[in-house]
């Protein structure tokens, strides 16, 4: 159990800076900085909590949230206007992610029908 992480008998959510996130999400996103975090949450994407010395401290589900919200850029190439649509869905309780590998019209920021198989 780290320093950070509530014991077991305790519901506190477990609290992570930013640097533990990255290093948390480093493995599925290399290309993730302190700076790309700190945009996200300026856009509305990702609210961690904020401590009184100005720290973010962010929890499971805003982790959870930075993979949807960073699958969604990387495999489907979304504007985070598109992004924001899309994890209301999420909170909702909808699956956004869906087939990673379909086409989508960033244009309209709308799935584009599928191109047809090779033969």
């Amino acid at each position: 159990m780290t320093s950070m992480q509530a014991p077991s008998g305790n519901s506190a959510p477990r609290l992570r800076s930013i640097g533990e996130v990255i290093a948390e999400l480093r493995g599925e996103f290399p290309e993730l900085t302190s700076s790309k975090l700190r945009f996200l949450e300026s856009e509305g994407l990702v609210t961690p909590a904020r401590l009184p010395n100005g720290y973010r401290k962010f929890t499971d589900s805003h982790i959870m949230r930075l993979r949807v919200v960073l699958t969604l850029q990387r495999e489907q190439y979304l504007p985070l206007r598109v992004i924001k649509e899309k994890l209301v869905l999420h909170d909702a309780g909808q699956d956004v992610l869906g087939d990673a590998a379909a086409t989508v019209d960033v244009r309209e920021g709308r799935a584009a029908e599928p191109a047809p198989a090779p033969e």
